[in-house]
């Protein structure tokens, strides 16, 4: 009778057990507190049936051509300015990367990579063409004579060596998320000062802004990153002065990025770039003395000097078919100059640092400033139209245009084939102020005004 009733009350025991504590971590709504262990029992289920974030690559890319005529047909053929003895500096630089006329010219080809996870990033943007070597100038062996004169020029033979098919590389570099607010990057990057990049498809005019040309394309360093909000970040870093692949005076620039979100559309970033003795490319000639002042960067002078550039870029969507932006740039050197005696292979010397400095820029602390407004409104899915108006200031030659220039662009892009191809008719005026006629007619002669019409052919995967 005994062994009955022991196997009644196991058979009862283990009833109970099976229909009761087995079954509750899948009943959800019960009327009976769940208890921790059967919580967790829940939240591994729930967890295993999220997918998990898998590794992504992409590839990108564009190629981009032109055809443009300019009315006051320039005889050289090209829109970079007249190039006359009432231009001061050594550089013309009218037009960024559009620079050719009544030809079909080709811009740029790209191919991106792209490779993303949950904790990093990795980078490698090519690029090749007329364009390429125009935005990677600082990565090219430069031979002389000819090709652009830099500071960095690679003299060593080792050096030299690490040029070559640097030139291919827009962007090189990879991004370690350390947390969900804090990132750190290291490598080759695009320049954070600017409204404008080099990427046509990503600009709305294809004709670029003197504040783009006069301003870095890339920085060589490294950064980091802090998200306060999904609204406002905070970005710093050190880098290789600007546009440079080598750094051979062992002068940093450092960089920040401030950026901001004041309501839903509207995007604020303010920008900075500064360092002391970190030129690389005020190459001068050789030549004898008591000091030579044909060392590129100033490295001839004692004194030495500071630099800094102060960027807004902002812009607004009011609908969704309009749009209004912004970008204003103010940049300074500050020279401190001296009683050492330089003699300049010009001839006019010996003559002191301050005499030298202020002979080339009228003052010791020379600026360049601009500012441009940008509005555009989206007729429909495929037309669209916008006009940018700008001002830019480089009237003492410290960059790269030499003079006062104002300069108004119209844009109607069309976007076809699933938004593959873009077709950018485009009208530009450009007109030089302050005395100096920039620009050049069908004699060679200078002229104030210089205007273009054309359009761009773009193919962007």
């Amino acid at each position: 009778m005994k062994i009955k009733n022991l196997l009644l009350v196991m058979i009862v025991v283990t009833g109970f057990y099976s229909s009761g504590f087995a079954q509750q971590p899948v009943i959800v709504a019960s009327a009976t507190p769940i208890r921790k262990t059967e919580t967790k029992k829940t939240e591994l289920i729930l967890a295993a049936e999220e997918p998990e974030e898998k590794p992504k690559v992409t590839i990108s890319g564009y190629i981009d051509s032109y055809y443009l005529h300019a009315f006051n047909n320039p005889k050289s053929g090209n829109l970079m300015g007249s190039g006359q003895a009432n231009i001061p500096g050594p550089y013309i630089a009218g037009r960024a990367f559009d620079r050719l006329t009544d030809q079909f010219a080709l811009g740029l080809v790209q191919t991106k990579f792209m490779y993303s996870d949950k904790k990093s990033d990795l980078v490698v943007d090519l690029t090749f063409g007329p364009n390429a070597e125009l935005g990677n100038f600082g990565n090219q062996r430069l031979m002389q004579p000819g090709g652009y004169v830099t500071g960095f020029y690679p003299t060593n033979g080792n050096q030299s060596a690490l040029y070559g098919t640097s030139a291919a590389i827009k962007q090189a570099y990879f991004t370690y998320k350390a947390t969900d607010k804090l990132s750190f990057t290291v490598g080759q990057f695009g320049t954070h000062i600017g409204y404008e990049v080099i990427d046509a498809p990503v600009n709305y005019h294809y004709s670029l802004s003197n504040l783009f040309n006069n301003g870095p394309f890339y920085h060589v360093g490294a950064k980091a990153q802090y998200a306060f909000s999904g609204s406002a970040y905070l970005m710093v870093g050190v880098v290789n002065n600007w546009d440079a692949l080598t750094d051979w005076k062992k002068q940093k620039s450092l960089i920040s990025q401030f950026y901001f979100k004041p309501v839903e559309g509207w995007n604020v970033y303010l920008n900075w770039i500064g360092g002391h003795n970190d030129d690389g490319f005020k190459a001068g000639t050789t030549g004898a003395g008591t000091t030579s002042v044909g060392n590129s960067a100033y490295t001839f002078l004692t004194s030495g000097y500071s630099r800094n550039l102060f960027d807004l870029t902002t812009g607004y969507q009011m609908t969704p078919k309009f749009y209004v932006g912004l970008n204003a740039a103010y940049g300074m050197y500050n020279f401190k100059g001296g009683s050492n005696t330089v003699n300049p292979a010009g001839g006019g010397g010996p003559m002191t640092e301050t005499a030298y400095i202020t002979s080339l820029y009228q003052k010791l602390t020379p600026t360049w400033y601009g500012v441009a407004f940008y509005t555009n409104y989206a007729i429909s899915d495929v037309v669209g139209i916008g006009a940018r108006y700008e001002h830019f200031s480089d009237k003492y030659a410290v960059r790269y245009i030499g003079a006062v220039n104002n300069s108004l662009t119209i844009t109607a892009p069309i976007t076809v084939a699933d938004g593959h191809l873009i077709i950018k008719p485009e009208l530009r005026i450009d007109t030089s102020a302050g005395g100096v006629k920039y620009y050049e007619d069908s004699n060679g002669n200078p002229t104030a005004q210089q205007t273009t019409l054309g359009a761009a052919f773009i193919y962007k995967y």
